[in-house]
């Protein structure tokens, strides 16, 4: 889970809009109406395959140097940035059980102060993570 920048290519379609494919990241590319659409829908795609290549635990691969990639007449490359922690906060958020183990005279105190053990246990975890 990071942050990563890739270069992508952009390709002005005939009938308007862009295509935009990565050209380190395997079936990696999208389309969009306009140059905006096209950027946001290419970083959407770009989180989501590094998000399923993290869930997978496969290897990331390395972004190249944008002045060692050839375009065609017509293409540019941009740098297209992706944040897997904040997609993951966006998308990934439904709640999972989770079993603990804590001393009884914790518990005990805990509960006569009625504190919400998972806000805690999610308080702590986002501090720890840096979150």
């Amino acid at each position: 889970m990071a942050k990563y920048l890739y270069p992508a290519i952009f390709k002005p379609e005939e009938k308007g809009g862009y295509s935009v494919n990565f050209p380190d990241i395997e079936s990696c590319y999208t389309q969009g109406d306009d140059l905006q659409d096209a950027y946001d829908m290419a970083a959407d795609v770009l989180c989501l395959m590094l998000y399923n290549f993290e869930e997978n635990k496969a290897t990331i691969p390395l972004a190249s140097d944008p002045n060692d990639i050839k375009v065609q007449d017509g293409c540019f490359i941009s740098l297209v940035g992706a944040d897997t922690i904040e997609y993951r906060r966006f998308y990934d958020n439904k709640a999972v059980k989770k079993t603990l183990t804590l001393p009884q005279w914790l518990n005990t105190m805990a509960e006569h102060e009625n504190i919400n053990f998972s806000q805690v246990l999610q308080d702590a975890l986002k501090k720890r993570l840096k979150v």
